[in-house]
């Protein structure tokens, strides 16, 4: 294996990871806030920010050492380099320490990762506009923050920044936040956002950003066509990733690829015998556990077993306050290719375990194929929907119907019968809504 950095990619290292080591600082200032509510005084609290990056660098380099130690275990020479095809089976690498290697091998699996996208706006190069990679570095908290994208990266960050006591705005350019997921999934979080004191802007885009003595003037243009001025201490770049396809030599061995990275089949294989591309270098769902499982699936083909990937059952999983996951199709993207759907809904206000748990906020939303009685897709807003999910992507992938559901006993008190109550609601059947 060659890295030219660290092993873990950009999930271990500056995403996933790190991100949900400082969202959980995040849900334990959210907890002290409600505890009164629970009948608990806590007099005072505050954020060590140092502390909080400390704990963080602390769970990504024992995670990065567990990988080595699994490496090392299993026999696989970890070289740090770069890594250019030659030929369909030769790759030459140059070592980090300046040497170079030629390494033969029957196959070859690409795996080199996306880096952080950056729109052509004046003024991006700014020291104090970050992106998702750089905002790590941060040493201290800054006042204000403006973060340009309301996808799920730039969510993230807005909640950790605002519990940690910055003053936030979000700016999105389509229609309603998390543009990809069902409309009723952004609305509400948007709702909720606002509600926590962060500002969000709509069908706005930044046409360019001014530096300033104390900052940044940053020139937002509405749908509208009305121009608004935002100032910030911060700017934080999340509008998407590009795939690392520079300088790999793809081209000299002809393997196919565009700028949304390099084609695949469902079994990982370039056009190309031999070559094997996965995560966001391939281009399909950006997210680790999709690339986690296209590397084993490449890896299992290249041994000569027989496996595919089912893109239609990857869980999409937001982790603001509350949580968002989904699986399968949009309302939207349903009703494109020609369904007539029946829609089922259950709010977590009406779950008696949210209830007891102080967590109302949210929603389950189920689309079903009125024609065959298919579920084609699950959405949630709520506590713990990241867990919740999985049942709902075993229900896509086994291509169930709403009797399965149905059918199938759900502990109580549990968050999961809200699952179960919005399937009963596209029957017109829900019990307890």
């Amino acid at each position: 294996m060659v890295e030219r950095d660290e092993v873990g990619g950009v999930c271990l290292n500056r995403g996933c990871i790190p991100t949900k080591t400082l969202l959980r600082t995040s849900e334990i200032l959210g907890l002290l806030s409600k505890a009164k509510d629970f009948g608990v005084t806590v007099k005072e609290w505050s954020v060590d920010f140092k502390k909080v990056m400390e704990r963080k660098d602390y769970v990504v380099k024992r995670l990065v050492m567990g990988i080595k130690t699994l490496l090392k275990r299993n026999g696989v020479d970890l070289i740090y380099g770069s890594a250019k095809l030659t030929k369909p089976n030769e790759v030459k690498i140059l070592k980090n320490d300046g040497g170079e290697e030629t390494v033969k091998s029957k196959k070859v699996i690409v795996a080199t990762g996306s880096k952080p996208a950056k729109p052509p706006i004046p003024r991006i190069d700014d020291a104090n506009v970050l992106t998702s990679d750089e905002v790590f570095k941060l040493e201290s908290l800054p006042q204000s923050l403006l973060v340009v994208g309301g996808g799920p990266v730039g969510l993230e960050f807005a909640q950790i920044f605002s519990s940690f006591g910055v003053k936030v705005s979000v700016v999105e350019m389509l229609s309603h936040l998390l543009p990809n997921e069902d409309k009723d999934v952004g609305l509400m979080l948007q709702k909720i956002m606002e509600g926590n004191g962060i500002e969000v802007f709509v069908n706005t885009k930044v046409v360019r950003i001014e530096k300033e003595k104390d900052g940044l003037k940053v020139y937002l243009l509405g749908g509208d066509g009305k121009e608004e001025v935002k100032k910030a201490e911060k700017v934080l770049l999340a509008v998407g990733r590009t795939p690392n396809i520079e300088g790999l030599g793809l081209e000299s061995v002809g393997v196919s690829f565009d700028k949304r990275g390099i084609q695949t089949n469902d079994r990982m294989e370039t056009n190309v015998l031999g070559v094997y591309a996965v995560g966001d270098v391939a281009g399909k769902f950006l997210l680790a556990h999709t690339a986690s499982e296209e590397g084993i699936i490449a890896a299992e083909n290249a041994l000569g077993l027989e496996r595919k990937i089912n893109y239609r059952a990857v869980p999409r999983c937001v982790f603001t306050f509350p949580e968002v996951a989904c699986v399968g199709l949009t309302e939207k993207q349903a009703r494109e290719r020609g369904y007539k759907l029946r829609i089922g809904r259950f709010p977590f206000s009406s779950s008696g375990r949210a209830l007891t748990m102080g967590e109302t906020e949210g929603f389950v939303k189920v689309l079903v194929d009125e024609a065959t009685d298919e579920i084609l897709g699950i959405h949630i807003v709520g506590s713990s929907a990241s867990e919740l999910i999985h049942e709902a992507v075993l229900a896509i992938n086994l291509e169930s119907t709403t009797k399965e559901v149905i059918d199938t006993i759900h502990a109580h008190p549990t968050l999961a019968e809200a699952l179960k109550e919005a399937v009963l609601d596209s029957e017109r059947r829900a019990i307890h809504k």
